[in-house]
């Protein structure tokens, strides 16, 4: 089963296809935000699309990975970031559906799409070449980030949870430290020198 799994994840043909799903989920991500990022201070521009930032990272992993070269800073960002923004907006959209008793069928659509989010940056970490430099500065980027959306309140906007902010700013800071463990466990378990 390994190495069936091996055959099919590094198939050129089956890079090249989610690599265009991951440019189209990227740019639907980058449109979705259109209306929070015509709210938004330029400042904050880079902060505020989360998981498209998230699938466009792991989108130049997959390039790269095509030809066979790897970008270790990237393939921790992408690893951290879908992991994280992918667990983040299922919770999210599953809190909404507890809220309000029902779910558009985008947020279902978002649930799907953020699960493989998630999924997908995990599936490819036997095959990136991450150290502990690339983690950290993937680390400071996603705390980074947590700092951005719940201090300077630059975070996705639901409308139906927004009164829970403070709750959900603790949950996505520990989401992020758990994603940063998982990518240092998952990574290092095979550790090479730095």
């Amino acid at each position: 089963m390994r190495e069936f799994t091996n055959y099919i994840l590094n198939h050129r043909t089956f890079l090249i296809l989610l690599l265009l799903i991951n440019i189209a989920g990227t740019i639907y991500g980058y449109v979705w935000y259109g209306y929070q990022l015509a709210i938004t201070d330029p400042i904050f521009y880079i902060f505020v699309p989360d998981s498209p930032t998230a699938s466009l990272f792991f989108s130049i992993f997959l390039t790269f990975y095509i030809f066979r070269k790897n970008v270790p800073y990237i393939e921790a960002l992408a690893m951290i970031t879908l992991l994280k923004y992918g667990v983040w907006a299922v919770v999210m959209n599953g809190l909404t559906l507890m809220e309000n008793g029902e779910l558009p069928w985008t947020g279902y659509m978002l649930i799907m799409s953020h699960g493989a989010m998630a999924i997908q940056g995990l599936l490819y970490a036997p095959y990136y070449k991450i150290r502990i430099k690339h983690i950290i500065l993937a680390a400071i980027w996603t705390l980074h980030n947590d700092v951005i959306d719940y201090v300077f309140e630059q975070m996705p906007i639901y409308s139906s949870i927004m009164d829970h902010l403070q709750e959900i700013g603790y949950f996505t800071f520990w989401l992020s430290i758990a994603c940063i463990a998982i990518c240092y466990y998952m990574t290092q378990s095979r550790v090479r020198p730095v």
